[in-house]
């Protein structure tokens, strides 16, 4: 890359960046690496590849080696770069392949910037709603270095040559890095070495850019832009609309560059106009696409650059939309297509006045009588045809349009009717699961669980229907007027409020037999451990002696067995009052007679043995006091 270097004749760090950049995806790639750019990419091969590596796309190549081969592989290149988006000049085929060098250049340039720009700032972009790549980054680098006086940034050509700005912006969020005063006392040359040794080193930013090719009196603008986009990659971005403000109240000189600069992108976005409302946008915030013709009085040779500039584009806007898919029947897909042709009719739009400009060219070139026969005749017959093919495709866009709009509205139409169609029989559905007494017993209950996470699933699986209708797409046009949308809107608050009505029965219901289930199986479990509880002390008082004992010592003991029971009955008495309320709190929620009437009975029959243990345990506890008196009395005599 150095040695290349050398050998250029101007101030090329460009031609480095361009050369560095693609050379660096075939090393990585593993491909064989490019040596000499403009010879190495005259077949086309290695831009496929390229763009294979971009796209993550297979791009199929001719191997052949005639010119006609290359010429098909550099034309599908083009291809593949208009079907992305990628804005290319008066860049031709025969161009790549004659191995011209400035536009080989700007040819990937605009891969470079594309790709560059789509990664690194088309958040911020979407964010800020802003179209102009240039003015977002000026913003940033401005509102980065403004706490250095020594800074001020206005353009990315003179105001970077003296190395302070690439060191501000580094210094501003890296401050840890290195001391600012040092910076100050170094020469230009030994600045911006500084910096780029400090963005490799630290940032991980290659040396795109030497000290030599910007320390100079204009550095080249587009190699500024390259780094500073690496280094806006890196760093924390923060812009907002007060500083996109400040850049646009620069200077006119200042801020040309940003305003007419090719580092652009256009945002796109819905619109509900039609292509007959060109003349009127004209005149709105949309920038113009730049045309060749600009001036009222112009020549001939101007006149056929612009006619063949429109011209191109013209082309390759008719391929676009002839490669434009089939109108499907998938509401999903009819919506992407809806918004990939609102695209397509902004960017009529946007060249509606490059055709005007032209064709007004044109007649006043004939209106000047300067021509000659077979010239006015040619001008006369380009006009005619550049007419016709422009209204053709605006024609044919705009019926597009139209057949796509009553498309989509008739699936999103079909769409309301079987939500509506759904919800009537859910509603059914759910009348029907209202009707039904709770179960009778766990085992129902659990049944009636299932059934209910049927319905929570089926209304999950029409959630995504539903979600899909959030994001109808709505075109208000004069034909249909406010009461179409009126209508419209009328019918999905109705949908809506249905909806909403079921997910929230839905929701409630589920919870009540959660909590059902829970209380009841608590009870049922309660109720089992006081059995047994009933059970070990029925058995423990049956040992209890209660006459013929052998002495004083063996009465006592029974006594004390009889006390242990009286206090153990006395702390478990809590336990069975709060059984009895935990059943009357299930029956009161189960509302279903035949299973309260099975609750009552096991909670009478719980209470029947705890009041005959009780009753036991007194009966006990007297005779063994009778006969504890009598033994007494015997002792006495």
């Amino acid at each position: 890359v150095k040695d290349k270097k050398e050998k250029v004749p101007f101030s090329g760090r460009f031609y480095l960046n361009t050369i560095f950049i693609t050379a660096s995806f075939f090393l990585q790639s593993g491909k064989p690496p490019v040596k000499d750019m403009f010879t190495d990419l005259k077949d086309g091969r290695k831009l496929l590849d390229l763009l294979e590596g971009l796209t993550g796309k297979p791009l199929p190549k001719e191997r052949g080696s005639t010119r006609v081969h290359a010429l098909n592989n550099v034309n599908r290149v083009l291809q593949v770069l208009h079907q992305n988006n990628v804005e290319l000049v008066n860049i031709g085929g025969t161009d790549i392949v004659d191995g011209n060098h400035k536009l080989t250049l700007g040819l990937l340039w605009s891969i470079i910037l594309h790709w560059q720009v789509k990664d690194v700032m088309k958040n911020i972009m979407s964010d800020l709603q802003q179209t102009n790549s240039e003015k977002i980054l000026l913003s940033w680098v401005r509102q980065s270095t403004r706490p250095y006086s020594q800074v001020n940034v206005l353009n990315f050509t003179t105001s970077w040559a003296d190395g302070l700005a690439f060191n501000a912006v580094i210094h501003r969020h890296k401050p840890e890095l290195f001391s600012w005063d040092k910076v100050i006392k170094m020469s230009p040359a030994e600045r911006l070495e500084h910096a780029f040794s400090i963005a490799k080193n630290h940032l991980g930013i290659e040396k795109l850019l030497d000290p030599e090719d910007v320390a100079v009196q204009l550095p080249d603008k587009k190699s500024i832009i390259m780094y500073l986009t690496s280094l806006f990659e890196v760093l924390p971005k923060q812009v907002t609309m007060e500083d996109i403000r400040e850049v646009e109240t620069l200077p006119r000189r200042y801020k040309q560059e940003c305003e007419d600069g090719e580092f652009n992108m256009q945002q796109v976005c819905l619109s509900s106009k039609s292509a007959a409302a060109l003349e009127e946008e004209q005149g709105s915030s949309r920038a113009e696409t730049p045309s060749t013709v600009t001036e009222v009085d112009m020549d001939l040779d101007s006149y056929q650059v612009a006619l063949e500039e429109v011209l191109t584009w013209l082309l390759s806007a008719e391929d676009a939309f002839r490669e434009q898919e089939e109108i499907s029947g998938d509401v999903e897909e009819v919506k992407e297509q809806f918004s990939t042709h609102e695209a397509f009719m902004m960017e009529l739009t946007a060249h509606q006045s490059s055709v005007g400009s032209v064709l007004q060219a044109g007649n006043q070139l004939v209106a000047q009588g300067n021509l000659s026969p077979e010239e006015e005749f040619e001008i006369q017959e380009q006009m005619l045809l550049l007419n016709s093919r422009w209204e053709e495709l605006r024609v044919e866009s705009m019926d597009r349009q139209s057949r796509l709009h009553d498309m989509l509205m008739e699936l999103q139409k079909q769409q309301l009717q079987q939500l509506s169609d759904w919800l009537t029989v859910t509603e059914e559905r759910i009348q029907k699961m209202e009707s039904q007494l709770v179960a009778e017993d766990l085992e129902s209950l659990q049944k009636q669980l299932e059934e209910h996470k049927c319905l929570q699933s089926d209304l999950e699986t029409e959630q995504v229907k539903v979600n899909s209708l959030t994001h109808m797409v709505v075109i208000v046009d004069e034909s249909s007027g406010e009461s179409a949308t009126a209508i419209l809107e009328e019918q999905l608050q109705r949908l809506g409020e249905r909806w909403t009505a079921v997910c929230r029965w839905t929701e409630e219901r589920q919870v009540k037999l959660q909590e059902i289930q829970l209380l009841w199986q608590e009870l049922l479990e309660e109720q089992c451990l006081l059995k047994a509880w009933l059970t070990e002390k029925e058995e423990a008082l049956s040992k209890v002696q209660t006459s013929n004992f052998k002495d004083q010592a063996d009465l006592s003991v029974n006594v004390r067995k009889l006390a242990i029971l009286k206090e153990d009955m006395g702390m478990k008495r809590q336990t069975l009052d709060q059984l009895n309320e935990l059943g009357q709190d299930v029956a009161q929620i189960l509302g279903n007679g035949r299973a309260s009437s099975k609750i009552d009975q096991d909670q009478e029959e719980l209470t029947q043995r705890w009041d005959s243990l009780v009753q036991k345990l007194e009966d006990y506890s007297n005779q063994v006091l009778n006969k504890a008196l009598l033994l007494l009395s015997c002792l006495d005599v």
